[in-house]
């Protein structure tokens, strides 16, 4: 069982930045030789009224990553896999940025939908204003 607790989250102006941070614990399926934690992690969001939308993913190492086109080139996600957290590094904010963001911890890294993650956290808030 792995448990997920995002953080970071709040309220920022348009072009403004944020950094929110995912913490996992608990027995993870996926770990390397040395026990650190490589399970494929993803970020998705969802706004009011909208459906949970994939936002990025990264892979056992900083070397595989994937974003939306919505959020390329803005938003940088990483992990340090000994202290167990993914981090989603967010830049040039935009007001259709707004929504709850998950955290989410899956088995396969070409997983792009919520259905090919198997853990979720409670969801950080991420207002942007205008």
């Amino acid at each position: 069982q792995v448990q997920l607790v995002e953080s970071g989250g709040g309220l920022v102006q348009a072009g403004g930045s944020l950094r929110l941070s995912c913490a996992a614990s608990g027995r993870a399926f996926s770990t390397n030789p040395m026990g650190w934690f490589t399970n494929p992690m993803g970020w998705f969001r969802q706004a009011p009224g909208k459906e949970r939308e994939f936002v990025a993913i990264i892979g056992a190492t900083n070397f595989n990553t994937y974003y939306a086109d919505s959020v390329k080139g803005r938003f940088t996600i990483s992990r340090d896999n000994a202290e167990r957290t993914v981090y989603l590094q967010m830049n040039s904010l935009k007001p259709e940025d707004t929504a709850v963001y998950y955290c989410a911890a899956g088995r396969n890294y070409y997983a792009r939908t919520p259905k090919g993650f198997d853990y979720w956290g409670q969801g950080t808030l991420v207002t942007v204003s205008s």
